[in-house]
């Protein structure tokens, strides 16, 4: 029997790879076994396509690419260029954007690109325009210091790590809390929704540079146009994170009020999630920033990742596809659903249900930390990750929280009846882990006592729930 093309190209690299060190290979078969046969719910994780994953082991991989298209500080880059204006047509014209920057390599170098393009363009002081009109190496050391004063201690609010935000807004373990003076706006105790009013008092009262919204762990959706109109009237850039549901917005699923290209100064996402590309980053922006983001390489990224975005452009062209908008909506429609078969179990969720592609369960209402949640599903052939709720008595590391979401089972083929079974084998699991104790029989935080049985059982049921939505069915590696 003759093998079809993907087939073919996947036992071929495995076969070439494994000539040199069969090890490699062997994890990566192994690493599709698994994906094939877990009920994958990290709401930041996908499935990129066949294609999209090829054009990321080519010879592109070999090129340095430093600069931008037509301007490179390397000869040989003409093909570069060819893949990188494609994925850059691709991504403006999927989003709407009047400029795309596709070399970030993650979602925080295209946070940190917009940063500092958002400093370059905004703060006026004689050491910067210096820097602006004179070679780096022309600047003395007195120059560097008042530049260093300028440019740092600039002021940022953004939404709190517990509320739903990600740590590249502002959070002090991370450069963006020492690059900045921080403030976090959170949400309702009530609710668990953004107060835009809180938001606005803030914004007033502490008169940011940036004005950050976008989430990694907020259910909701977000008004863009109110977070603009807050922004305006403290004369804030505004900037929206929108890694984690940059596919609603590609689907159009988000729109209106709740798309925030047409309100932002500046855009940033990463290109896996709900994007369902390769794992890298992007920036979108006005005109007036095009030329300060365009100098991400060198300012902020190493040498730009041709054969990523190579993969970029791919995945953007997909996504253009009429077939798209289907997607989007399916994730949200699964979400939704998952939280309606967990609210009937009588699980606690983040703001009692989603608009978007994830679900926030509180699972201290289960007598656990989130440590012990994650552990406890992981054991049972479901693959979550712990997170934070809002005002989080267990912090950042133990958590009362589990992150679920949908992108990537809706890419198997997943739909609303899938989700409720689903949610039967969360609540199942849940509420048969206990919370386990110390050696010295002090309360633990990440031990936890499951039922090897029950564990198993689950498994069972996760796997076959899965049989009948094979992932990569056109892939068989023998």
């Amino acid at each position: 029997m003759s093998l079809n093309a993907e087939s073919t190209a996947f036992r071929s690299a495995l076969e070439v790879i494994r000539a040199v060190e069969p090890r490699v290979a062997d994890a990566i078969r192994a690493e599709l076994a698994d994906q094939r046969e877990s009920l994958k719910l990290i709401a930041s994780e996908n499935y990129a396509s066949p294609a999209t994953l090829l054009a990321m082991g080519n010879w592109f991989s070999d090129k340095y690419a430093e600069g931008t298209i037509g301007r490179r500080f390397y000869a040989g880059c003409q093909n570069v260029d060819t893949v990188e204006a494609l994925a850059a047509e691709h991504a403006r014209e999927l989003f709407g954007a009047a400029h795309a920057y596709v070399q970030p390599h993650s979602g925080i170098d295209a946070n940190l690109v917009a940063f500092w393009a958002i400093l370059a363009d905004r703060v006026e002081s004689p050491a910067l325009k210096k820097a602006q009109v004179r070679q780096v190496n022309d600047l003395t050391e007195a120059d560097w210091f008042a530049l260093r004063r300028e440019l740092g201690n600039q002021r940022m609010l953004g939404m709190s790590l517990d509320a739903g935000g990600h740590l590249t807004h502002g959070f002090r373990p991370n450069i963006s809390g020492k690059m900045f003076d921080q403030r976090s706006y959170g949400t309702d105790p009530a609710t668990g929704l953004v107060d835009y009013d809180k938001v606005a008092e803030a914004a007033r009262e502490f008169k940011p540079l940036i004005l950050v919204a976008g989430y990694s762990a907020y259910p909701r959706k977000i008004n863009f146009r109110i977070m603009r109109e807050i922004a305006d009237s403290v004369g804030a850039t505004f900037m929206v994170d929108m890694a984690h549901f940059a596919g609603l917005v590609a689907g159009k699923v988000f729109t209106g009020d709740f798309d925030p290209v047409p309100h932002a100064h500046i855009v940033t996402t990463t290109t896996h999630k709900s994007l369902r590309g390769p794992r890298g980053g992007l920036v979108l922006c006005q005109p007036e920033l095009a030329d300060q983001v365009d100098r991400g390489c060198p300012m902020v990224l190493g040498g730009p990742l041709p054969h990523v975005m190579a993969a970029k452009a791919v995945a953007l062209a997909e996504a253009r596809r009429p077939d798209f908008p289907d997607y989007a909506q399916r994730i949200v429609d699964n979400a939704q659903a998952l939280a309606d078969g967990l609210l009937r179990r009588g699980a606690k969720l983040v703001t009692g249900g989603t608009d978007n592609h994830l679900v926030l369960i509180d699972v201290s209402g289960y007598g656990l930390t989130g440590r012990q949640a994650e552990q406890a599903l992981l054991d049972s052939g479901i693959v979550t990750n712990r997170n934070a709720v809002p005002q989080d008595p267990n912090g950042a590391w133990y958590t009362s929280g589990i992150r679920i979401g949908t992108p990537a089972l809706t890419t198997r083929g997943l739909g609303a009846a899938q989700m409720d079974e689903t949610a039967e084998l969360i609540h199942t699991v849940l509420s048969q882990t206990r919370s386990g104790a110390n050696p010295d029989g002090t309360p633990s935080k990440a031990k936890y006592v499951l039922d090897a049985a029950v564990a198993d059982r689950v498994s069972k049921q996760a796997s076959d729930l899965l049989a009948g939505f094979p992932l990569y069915p056109a892939v068989d590696l023998g």
